[in-house]
């Protein structure tokens, strides 16, 4: 062999292993000049070493990992560790070429390990972090309904060391993915979750206490939310007959929810309060199901908006960050008018966090991620705008 093998073993070697994998310090640099009776040799020698530290690499990755044996990871892993047992045992023998091109074939399928393995940390980053994200309304959320509750005289039980142990926990998840320790991220979001699901379950008890507390407010907002529900439904039934499609499903759902509200309407009417919430949590069920393909409808119009919109990605944002300054400055002069303004500040700040996601995606080239996210944003915006002019 003349001396270009080498520049295209170097070639090869520096295009399979993945970027961010330094090897520098293993001092695996091909030399310069070899004398030309041992060059086979030499370089079968610098890949068995390559390849030696690149299956301790994977092998120590692949362990804090488990995956299905169909994954296309662990076909190439097995890949990898067949064709380097057969580099090692042809090196061995003396079979110097196969040894370089089983080699070769090894590195190549230890890149595609390495890089998956790198994309998915990178995507379960993502994910960690969004949740943890999310959970800064949720807790806003669950403070509020503590405050409101010991105001009213309510026994609110362990519910605020709960809130204080949950948030602990989500900051400890956080703290891991700053760390890059995903491992240790994924043990201590278990964690977390199960902290919720008991926390979960005390709001749950405070809610139905406030409710029945605050009976004639619950059933007037509960009236005034399905009227807009159906409204929305009637309008999506109308859609989807004439594009010939079965809505049969919401049709039936719709007529259910109507007869619901008419009923819960007739006992206002009659300020039966406490009879009206009774009426709306016998038919909790009905109501929530109908509740998700509102919003399931309203999700899909907004997904629109944005797929329209975000061809024009600056003017888009420009427009976000317009209605978000001009809400809040409104919720401000509300709020000095002594409105409560508290749900409707933590819809728009849910609509900033989700703007600020969408923005982070579309830096990663993840445009369809984005777009969920915008289009809470704007769902957030849309029910804040409501807000403000129910009270304007």
């Amino acid at each position: 062999m003349r001396w270009k093998v080498w520049v295209l073993i170097g070639l090869l070697v520096g295009s399979l292993i993945p970027a961010g994998l330094s090897l520098a310090d293993e001092n695996t640099s091909v030399p310069s000049e070899i004398d030309n009776a041992t060059q086979e040799q030499t370089i079968a020698e610098h890949i068995v070493d390559t390849l030696t530290k690149l299956s301790t690499i994977t092998e120590r990755l692949m362990s804090n990992i488990t995956l299905p044996e169909n994954s296309s990871i662990m076909q190439h892993y097995t890949l990898a560790e067949q064709y380097k047992d057969s580099a090692m045992g042809a090196y061995e023998n003396g079979d110097y070429y196969t040894t370089i091109l089983d080699g070769l074939t090894a590195m190549h399928h230890y890149r595609v390990v390495l890089e998956s393995l790198k994309e998915g940390r990178e995507n379960l980053r993502d994910r960690l972090f969004e949740e943890v994200k999310r959970m800064e309304g949720y807790f806003k959320m669950a403070e509020h309904i503590i405050i409101v509750a010991q105001k009213q005289g309510i026994d609110v039980g362990n519910a605020p060391e709960l809130l204080n142990e949950t948030r602990e926990a989500y900051k400890s998840v956080l703290e891991d993915i700053r760390a890059k320790d995903f491992a240790k991220a994924q043990e201590d979001l278990q964690v977390a979750r199960e902290k919720k699901a008991m926390l979960d379950e005390q709001l749950k008890n405070l809610k139905e206490q406030l409710a029945y507390e605050n009976a004639d407010k619950v059933v007037k907002v509960f009236l005034s939310k399905t009227e807009k529900g159906i409204t929305i439904a009637d309008k999506a039934i109308e859609f989807g007959k004439e594009k010939g499609m079965d809505v049969s499903r919401l049709e039936n759902l719709t007529e259910q929810v109507k007869a619901i509200y008419d009923e819960v309407n007739g006992l206002a009417q009659e300020e039966k309060w406490e009879d009206a919430l009774s009426v709306i949590q016998e038919n909790s069920e009905t109501i929530r199901e109908f509740s998700k393909a509102v919003s399931f409808i309203q999700r899909k119009a907004y997904e629109r908006q944005v797929e329209e919109k975000i061809k024009d990605v600056k003017a888009f944002l420009r427009e976000l960050n317009s209605r978000i300054q001009k809400d809040g400055k409104a919720l401000k002069e509300l709020k000095k008018e002594g409105v409560d303004t508290r749900k409707a500040q933590l819809q728009l700040k849910v609509a900033v966090q989700e703007t600020r996601l969408g923005i982070g995606l579309l830096k990663h080239k993840k445009p369809m991620q984005a777009k969920a996210h915008f289009a809470i944003a704007l769902d957030m915006l849309h029910r804040v705008d409501e807000f403000i002019l129910w009270h304007a």
